[in-house]
Formats: structure tokens, C-alpha cells, sequence
């Protein structure tokens, strides 16, 4: 998503519950921007610094939700210092985060989701606009 040219919206750590049986909660570094989240390791250098990986450290650890296939953010609960919300996907897939609640994580989440569907509402809009003054005319 950096790669394409979009510009970081929010920077900074979140909190994200492992699929695994234990379901610990691991931090991650996220970038926010106006296409999705990324997700990188904390020990992981940032996107844009990044050399060429050697084949015994894979960039598939940065994971990217893009909002084409994101559903819903889902504000699940605010207990103690946390605010833990859910991500989920097009396929139903659930992604579960905590954050403190003065970061606003998932409003800032939810806010650039919405600004993207409408964006691709627009472009839909446009293009069967076009498409249909395209066979009007002679």
C-alpha cells in the first residue's frame, strides 16, 4: 500500500490477538492509510527503508488489510484502559485488536474505511456514467 503512493493517515502500535490456541496478544507497528492497515512486527524496519530482504527474513511477516476486502470495523468492548474492537473481513474473517482508548484506533480505522467505499461508490458511479453516455452517443 505505501508502495502505490498513499501516505500514512495514522502511525503506531496496536494490539493484535493471535489465531492460535493461547490467543495472545502481540503487538503490532501499524501504518493506516487511505487504502488499508498495515501490520508489521515491531522489530521489523518500516516499509519504505526497506532493503531488499535476505531469503532468512521474508517481507510476508508485513501484513496488509486492505479495505476492498474489509466488512465491518466492530467496536467490541471498552474495559479498564483498553478499547478492543474487530476487523472483519469480506470472507468472515475476524481480526481481533486492543488499544488504549485515548488512541482512537478504531474510529481512525473505521473513518478511512467509510472515505474508501465512498470513493469506490464515486468511481463506480462514474464509469456507468460514461459507459452510458459512451453508447448514447452516435
Amino acid at each position: 500500500m505505501l508502495e502505490s503512493g498513499c501516505k500514512a493517515v495514522k502511525e503506531g502500535m496496536l494490539e493484535k490477538r493471535s489465531d492460535g490456541l493461547l490467543q495472545l496478544w502481540k503487538k503490532k507497528r501499524c501504518i493506516l492509510t487511505e487504502e488499508g492497515l498495515l501490520l508489521i512486527p515491531p522489530k521489523h524496519p518500516p516499509p519504505q527503508q526497506q532493503q531488499p530482504a535476505p531469503p532468512a527474513e521474508p517481507a510476508a511477516k508485513i501484513k496488509e488489510l486492505h479495505f476492498s476486502n474489509m466488512k465491518t470495523v466492530d467496536c467490541v468492548e471498552r474495559k479498564g484502559k483498553y478499547v478492543y474492537f474487530t476487523v472483519v473481513m469480506a470472507e468472515g474473517k475476524e481480526i481481533d485488536f486492543r488499544c488504549a482508548q485515548e488512541q482512537g484506533w478504531n474510529a481512525a480505522i473505521t473513518l478511512q474505511m467509510v472515505q474508501y467505499k465512498n470513493r469506490q461508490a464515486i468511481l463506480a458511479v462514474r464509469s456507468t456514467r460514461q459507459k452510458q453516455q459512451h453508447l448514447a452517443a452516435p
